[in-house]
Formats: C-alpha cells, structure tokens, sequence
C-alpha cells in the first residue's frame, strides 16, 4: 500500500513538475536565505524538487540533494546548469522514507516543504534522524496544518483536493509527527501564523 501510494504521489510530482516553481510561491525567498546561509559540512537535502534552495547555501557546504521524483530533479539539474556554484553538489533519486545512506553520514540534514508529501512522514523523519550525526542538526521549513481550530478544519476540508492536484497534504500535523519520530525541537519560529515554520531539530542520539 505505502509503495503504491509512493508510486502515485511520484507520478503527480512528475506531472507538475514544468510548473512547480510558478506554484510555489508561499515560500519567500528571504526565509530561504536565512535558513541556509549558515549551514555548513556535508549536508543532505531531502525533497530538492526543482531546485529552489541552491542559490542560498554557502560556499562551506557540500552538498547532496534527493527527490523521488526523475521529473523534479531534471529541472534541478536545468537549474544548476544556468546557476554558477561555488559548492560541490550530487543530485540522486532517492525515495526520503528508505534512503541509501549509512548512518551518521551527515551535519545538517534539511528539508523544505516536503513532509507534506512523503506517504510516512514519520517514516521519513526517522530516516533523517538515521543519517544525521548524533551532534549534527536537522532544519525544516514546513507548511502544516494550523493551529487555530476553524482553520484547521478548513484546511481538512481542502486537503483532498490539494492531494489529488499534486499529491501535497496541508493539513499534516507535522509538530506531533516530529515528535512521534523521537526528535526534539532545539527552536521554531513561526513564519506564517501557525502554518509555515521554521524548525531546528536535535537527532536526540
């Protein structure tokens, strides 16, 4: 059942991919930036997509990016082709819920915008707890479902429509989630009301 609906969820991916970048606009670039700016090491992001974070790391990092999806990492790949960097970087396909990583491989694991897609988010969270050094960071910038209560059944309510659009839920409960994956919250900033933040994890090992 996970694997089909992995499967499906990829399929959408692939399908929106040409137009990801005009769609994701809630997520502003100065958020980025600051995210990133002062990540360093050896560094893996899960869910790249198309790309969007490359231009906002710093030359002290070296970079691996994984999708699940072959259509968004060929527009990371066309993006890269036009961008000048001055970091090493690998784009793999790679599913986020069983990645091909050896424990404790990386410093700063990241994720933007992405556990609203992953089939397991737990699953998936765990993997990131697995390849992150004991004394390395995990760093989140996620939409989620929100605090306040109507508009959080609101978002119930239009959740099966976004999933069938693109494959995106946003309504995930992505705070108890992190904590179901035994990770513990360093900071979080709300970016956006209850529904975007940013949030720096502790692997806890």
């Amino acid at each position: 059942m996970d694997q089909k609906l992995t499967e499906t969820i990829k399929k959408r991916y692939n399908r929106v991919s040409k137009v990801y970048d005009s769609m994701d606009v809630m997520i502003k670039e100065s958020w980025r930036k600051e995210l990133l700016e002062n990540i360093k090491g050896n560094v893996l992001e899960v869910g790249i997509g198309t790309g969007a974070n490359l231009p906002f790391y710093s030359n002290h990092v070296h970079l691996t990016g994984i999708d699940f999806s072959s259509g968004m990492l060929m527009h990371a790949k066309q993006k890269v082709d036009k961008l000048t960097l001055s970091y090493p970087l690998k784009l793999m396909e790679m599913n986020a819920q069983q990645m091909d990583f050896l424990d404790n491989t990386f410093d700063y694991v990241v994720a933007t915008c992405v556990y609203c897609s992953v089939p397991d988010p737990v699953k998936g969270l765990r993997e990131m707890r697995r390849v992150c050094k004991p004394d390395g960071k995990i760093i989140l910038l996620e939409h989620m479902r929100s605090d306040n209560e109507i508009v959080g059944k609101l978002m119930d309510v239009l959740n099966p429509i976004t999933v069938k659009m693109w494959g995106a839920n946003i309504n995930r409960r992505t705070m108890d989630n992190i904590k179901k994956a035994g990770l513990i919250i360093d900071q979080k900033e709300d970016l956006f009301s209850s529904i975007v933040r940013k949030i720096v994890l502790n692997p806890n090992k």
